[in-house]
C-alpha cells in the first residue's frame, strides 16, 4: 500500500543546478551516534517497561546468557568429535589440516597441490589504480560521471515538488522535478525518514548542523518535516543521499547542545517528558507554517494541543502558545503581506480557528471564530489582506473576515459559506497569481475549481474532476507566476499529478480577463504523472467500486451561502 500525506512547492531559481552529494565524515559520525543513541536508549527503556508490565518478570542477565551459549558450543563441540574424520569420503578434503597456516606452503605457493592453480600470483603485474596501468586507456569513471552529473542537473525553469510518501510501513520524502515545457515529471532524489509524515514545508533559511558556521547567501532550499513523532526535522534538499537531517527541533536536540558531562562526572539519563511544556512538543506534529518575511521563524502545530514558534537560528523553541486550542491543533499559516507578517492564523478539532499577533502582550488574547465541526485546513488569501479561508470535516469552505471577529465562538458570522464536497474536504488551495481562483480537494476523491467573483465576492463552480489519485490529501497551486496555473494533486494510490488547469476550456473562460495570455480558445487539456507501479490495497479498490457505483446517484455537489 502507498500514499502521499502531503505536498508542496520549491519556487524557481532555489534549487541548486547541481546537487551534492553526502559526505560522511568523523564529525558527522559523532552527531548521528549521539542523536540516535537517544533514540536508541529511550526505546530500549519503553520495552523494558512493556515487558514489565506484561510479564511481571525480569528480564534475562547477561551472565545466564553467556552460560547458555557456553552450553550450546559444547554441544556443538561434542557433536564434531563423533565424526569420523578418516571416513573415505572425507579423507580428500583433508579436515585435520584445515585450520593449519598457509606458511606451511613452500615459497611457490605449491604446498600440497591442492592450492597449485595460484602457483604463480607473484609474478602477476601490480598496479595502485586504473589510473596508473598503461593498459587501460579510458580512465574509470569519467564517461559515467559526466551522464550523472547531467542527470543530477536543475535547470532554472525547473520547479522541485515534495512530496511525503508512506510505502509499505516506510516512509520518505520524493523531491520530485517538475519541467513544464517538456510535460516532464521525476523522482529526482528521496529523503528516508523515521515516521509518518503529516506536514511538509519549504525553508528559505540556511540551516548549519550542530558546530558548523551558518551558510552563507541570500538563498536557500531546505524543508522541515513533521510526523507522527514529536520531533521536526530540517533537511538540506541540495544535498542527495543524505543519512540524517541538518537538524532537529525537538527535545532530543536541546540535550545534546546542553554539550558533554565533565570528567568523573556521572551522567543522569533523562527520559523524555510527557507533559505540556514550553521548549518541545510531546506528540505528533500535524501542522507547519514558515515565515516569508523573518525568515528564522517556523510555526509548528500538534496533537499536543499547542502551536510552537520556533528560532531557526538557534535551533531552539522561542515560544509555546498553550491557550490557544482546547484539542488537536491540526493547521496554521503565517500572514503573506509583509505589513502583517507576524500574525498568525490557526485551526484546531476544538471547531475554532484563531488569529493572533505574535507580537502582543503577554496576556493578549486571541480573536476566535467557530465552524460546524474539525477544521482540516486554514489559509490566508494572498490578494485579500483581510479575508481567511477555512475548510472542515464536513467539506464545507468558509470565508471570513479578520476585521470581523464575534463575540463568542457561537455568534460567528462568515462572509460566505460553501458545501463544497460532501465528504472532508482535506485540502484546499488559492492561486497566488490569479485572484478569486480556488481549488479544494476532498477525501470523495474529486478535485474542484472555484471562481470567486470579483464584483458579488460570491463563489461558482467552473469544474469539477477525478485525477485519478485515490481520496486527496493535498492540493497546491505552483508558485511562479509562468506557473501559475499548475495545480499539483496527491492521494491514497500515491500517485503525483500536475494538472495545467488553463487547458481546461471552463477554466480559461471564467478567468481569460483576469491574466494575459488566457483566452477562451479550446486547447489540449494538459495532465502530467509519473507512473505508480505498486497496486492499491484491496480495501481502495472496494471503495472506487463504490464510489463508481453511487457516482450517478450523487450528481453534482450543491452550494448554499
Amino acid at each position: 500500500m502507498s500514499m502521499i500525506t502531503a505536498t508542496t512547492w520549491v519556487p524557481r531559481g532555489y534549487a541548486a543546478p547541481f546537487p551534492t552529494k553526502y559526505q560522511f565524515d568523523e564529525d558527522e559520525f559523532e552527531r548521528i551516534s549521539k542523536l540516535a543513541k537517544l533514540e536508541l536508549d529511550d526505546a530500549k527503556d519503553d520495552l523494558a517497561e512493556a515487558q514489565a508490565e506484561l510479564t511481571g518478570e525480569k528480564t534475562p542477565k547477561k551472565d545466564e546468557s553467556d552460560d547458555d551459549d557456553d552450553d550450546e558450543t559444547h554441544a556443538t563441540g561434542a557433536a564434531m568429535q563423533d565424526i569420523d574424520l578418516q571416513d573415505d569420503d572425507l579423507k580428500e578434503y583433508d579436515l585435520e589440516n584445515y585450520d593449519n597456516d598457509d606458511a606451511e606452503e613452500n615459497e611457490d605457493g605449491e604446498g600440497n597441490g591442492s592450492l597449485s592453480m595460484f602457483g604463480n600470483v607473484r609474478n602477476l603485474a601490480y598496479h595502485g589504480s586504473n589510473a596508473e596501468d598503461p593498459y587501460i586507456t579510458l580512465k574509470e569513471g569519467e564517461e559515467s560521471d559526466d551522464d550523472e552529473r547531467e542527470e543530477m542537473q536543475i535547470l532554472p525553469t525547473d520547479n522541485m515538488l515534495l512530496a511525503a510518501r508512506i510505502e509499505d510501513e516506510v516512509a520518505h520524502l520524493e523531491c520530485y522535478v517538475y519541467e513544464d515545457d517538456a510535460d516532464n515529471l521525476y523522482v529526482h532524489h528521496d529523503i528516508m525518514l523515521p515516521a509518518i509524515p503529516l506536514a511538509v514545508e519549504w525553508l528559505n533559511m540556511p540551516i548549519s548542523k550542530p558546530g558548523e558556521p551558518a551558510p552563507e547567501g541570500q538563498k536557500a532550499n531546505f524543508v522541515a518535516v513533521g510526523t507522527m513523532d514529536p520531533d521536526i526535522e530540517i533537511w538540506d534538499l541540495d544535498t542527495v543521499d543524505c543519512m540524517y537531517p541538518n537538524a532537529v527541533l525537538g527535545q532530543g536536540t536541546a540535550e545534546i547542545s546542553a554539550g558533554p558531562t565533565m570528567p568523573g562526572q556521572k551522567k543522569k539519563k533523562k527520559r523524555k517528558s510527557k507533559q505540556i511544556n514550553d521548549k518541545y512538543h510531546i506528540d505528533s506534529v500535524l501542522a507547519l507554517s514558515a515565515n516569508r518575511f523573518h525568515r528564522n521563524l517556523l510555526a509548528s502545530a500538534s496533537a499536543d494541543c499547542t502551536v510552537k514558534l520556533w528560532d531557526l537560528s538557534t535551533q531552539q523553541c522561542a515560544k509555546s502558545y498553550n491557550d490557544f486550542h482546547t484539542d488537536k491543533v491540526c493547521a496554521l499559516h503565517f500572514h503573506p503581506h509583509e505589513a502583517h507578517s507576524t500574525i498568525l492564523l490557526t485551526g484546531s478539532y476544538d471547531r475554532t480557528v484563531c488569529v493572533a499577533d505574535l507580537r502582543a502582550a503577554e496576556g493578549t488574547k486571541p480573536k476566535r471564530w467557530g465552524v460546524d465541526s474539525d477544521v482540516e485546513q486554514v489559509r490566508w488569501d494572498p490578494h485579500n489582506e483581510h479575508v481567511f479561508y477555512v475548510s472542515t470535516e464536513s467539506g464545507i469552505l468558509y470565508a471570513f473576515d479578520a476585521r470581523n471577529a464575534p463575540s463568542s465562538p457561537e455568534k460567528t458570522q462568515a462572509i460566505w459559506r460553501l458545501q463544497a464536497h460532501e465528504a472532508s474536504l482535506s485540502s484546499f488551495a488559492l492561486n497566488p497569481t490569479v485572484p478569486g481562483f480556488i481549488a479544494t480537494a476532498s477525501t470523495d476523491r474529486t478535485v474542484k475549481l472555484w471562481n470567486i467573483d470579483q464584483t458579488t465576492n460570491q463563489p461558482s463552480m467552473v469544474v469539477s474532476r477525478d485525477l485519478g489519485v485515490g481520496r486527496v490529501f493535498s492540493a497546491n497551486f505552483a508558485p511562479d507566476e509562468a506557473v501559475a496555473f499548475r495545480l499539483s494533486v496527491a492521494g491514497s494510490k500515491g500517485a503525483v499529478q500536475v494538472w495545467d488547469t488553463s487547458t481546461n476550456r471552463a477554466v480559461r473562460e471564467a478567468f481569460a480577463g483576469r491574466v494575459k495570455g488566457i483566452d477562451a480558445t479550446e486547447v489540449k487539456e494538459r495532465l502530467v504523472a509519473v507512473a505508480n507501479d505498486e497496486e492499491e490495497s484491496d480495501s481502495d479498490d472496494d471503495e472506487e467500486n463504490e464510489d463508481e457505483a453511487g457516482a450517478d446517484e450523487r450528481g453534482w455537489e450543491s452550494m448554499s451561502e
